[in-house]
């Protein structure tokens, strides 16, 4: 009996349906989550959940390209006569951008899960799906500012913002 070894039997399976999950649909699921859309006053409500984690997503991303620069100074000292550097704390410096980038994975799920867009990970830039007059707009804010007071239509982005003018 001529077999192929488990592993390899199953990785093309494997692959294969991989694949096939990977294809988007233009149709919606039966029972999908629908997108949440807030109003203003929603908006600035989730500002207490939303803050917390936007502000810690901009100190890590500031501590990121920190230890980027870091990174490629001890890369180019290592590189040369080493200027009192090891490889080892070239592996450190990778370690905790590996720690830095996972942090921030669990603050873009957690901002994810609240219905917010994050737009600018160095900036703290989200926005808040919403309708205005029937139409999807983002209700838009940033890290530093005190309330959500901003729009902009779909797509427009930061340049589009406009004061919001409109009630609940």
């Amino acid at each position: 009996m001529n077999r192929e070894p488990y592993p390899s039997a199953t990785s093309a399976a494997t692959s294969e349906s991989h694949h096939a999950r990977r294809v988007v649909s233009a149709v919606p699921l039966a029972g999908a989550v629908p997108k949440r859309l807030f109003t203003p006053a929603e908006a600035n409500s989730a500002l207490d959940e939303v803050r917390p984690v936007a502000e810690r997503i901009v100190a890590l991303r500031a501590r990121m390209n920190a230890r980027v620069s870091d990174q490629s100074h001890l890369i180019t000292s290592i590189g040369g006569n080493g200027s009192g550097h090891a490889a080892s704390d070239l592996r450190d410096a990778r370690a905790e951008l590996e720690q830095l980038a996972a942090s921030v994975g669990t603050c873009l799920s957690e901002l994810d899960a609240i219905g917010v867009s994050v737009k600018d990970l160095d900036a703290g830039l989200l926005d808040f799906p919403a309708l205005r007059d029937g139409e999807e707009v983002e209700l838009c804010w940033r890290v530093g500012e005190p309330a959500v007071e901003h729009w902009h239509r779909v797509g427009e982005g930061f340049p589009g913002r406009k004061p919001i003018d409109w009630g609940e």
